[in-house]
């Protein structure tokens, strides 16, 4: 009696040890994982139900767990609605062995309204006696901050700092994409330079010269139609490319800019007056050549400047081949 005694105690003080042990290795992983800033989580097929070894479910989100159920279908809920079916088809193609592993990068709900990017990676880890899957685990990881910093380096890539338009390169980027459609339709390149505005430098200074500019960018973007880019190619130039415009609809757009000019913009050292010379190149698209197109509209634009400055000018072009032009 007293050797069986012996041995539970014995086996009781190596379960005690071994919970221990289980104990000290949960703590080493939840500081590796959180020194990473991973969530390692577990999903249960049959039951949909989710476990989060290293943190609360929903924290990442901005939700405590009584708030925010463990759950397959709250998670789902929870998927930026752009990115729902992507991540989800990527889940489902891994549970089909389409893939060796779920990966997606995407977007999350968060409880104040804004959205959270987060990396996912799973794989299934145990099937039942048939072969389905069982269980998933993987990893959830946010990269909210160095995806809002990829972002904003893509942004100073691509626009214009001073007025927040397109740059040069941007623009052609767009006008590259613009080409790839199979469907033929009629474009214009719009070429816009500002009338008078080495006088406002010269006068007021070229603090007041950026001011125009950023308030000539915002009358482009609230004038400008529909389907259209907006670019500044540097000093007084900006360059618009439309798609599915028509001609009245450019008439009425640069019309309406010209007669926005006409009033004298007021600044805090005094008031510039400027005007617009444009030049404009209708063309169809597939059109591929868009230094073409742009010499054409730039082209008229210098015409509108020897006839008197302030009206437009038009290029029109079926084909880079043949163009005509008239004023």
């Amino acid at each position: 009696m007293n050797e069986n005694l012996k041995k539970l105690q014995q086996l009781e003080q190596e379960n005690a040890r071994l919970k221990r042990e289980n104990a000290r290795l949960q703590e080493k992983l939840n500081a590796a994982l959180d020194g990473t800033g991973l969530c390692l989580w577990e999903h249960h097929l049959p039951s949909g139900q989710l476990t989060i070894f290293n943190m609360e479910w929903g924290k990442m989100l901005g939700f405590n767990s009584q708030e925010l159920e463990a759950h397959f279908d709250i998670w789902k809920s929870k998927l930026h609605p752009d990115d729902y079916a992507e991540v989800v088809g990527a889940f489902e193609d891994h549970l089909a062995g389409k893939t060796s592993s779920y990966q997606a990068v995407h977007r999350m709900l968060h409880k104040n309204g804004s959205h959270s990017w987060v990396a996912d990676r799973g794989r299934v880890v145990e099937f039942t006696e048939d072969g389905t899957p069982l269980r998933v685990m993987g990893t959830h990881i946010d990269i909210t901050q160095e995806k809002r910093y990829e972002l904003a380096l893509a942004k100073l890539a691509s626009t214009d700092p001073l007025t927040g338009v397109l740059n040069r390169a941007k623009l052609e980027q767009e006008f590259d994409q613009l080409n790839q459609t199979q469907v033929k339709q009629r474009a214009v390149l719009i070429f816009i330079d500002l009338d008078n505005f080495k006088s406002v430098n010269d006068q007021l200074g070229h603090q007041a010269g950026d001011k125009v500019l950023m308030l000539v960018a915002e009358w482009l973007n609230e004038l400008a139609p529909a389907n259209t880019q907006i670019a500044r190619m540097g000093g007084d130039e900006f360059v618009m490319l439309s798609c599915c415009c028509d001609s009245n609809t450019v008439s009425g757009f640069t019309q309406t800019l010209l007669k926005r000019a006409e009033q004298a913009i007021k600044l805090d050292n005094g008031t510039a007056k400027i005007g617009f010379s444009i030049g404009v190149c209708e063309f169809a698209i597939p059109c591929n050549d868009f230094n073409a197109l742009y010499q054409l509209a730039d082209n008229a634009m210098y015409r509108v400047k020897k006839n008197g400055k302030n009206g437009v000018a038009y290029a029109t072009v079926d084909s880079l081949n043949t163009a005509s032009e008239n004023a």
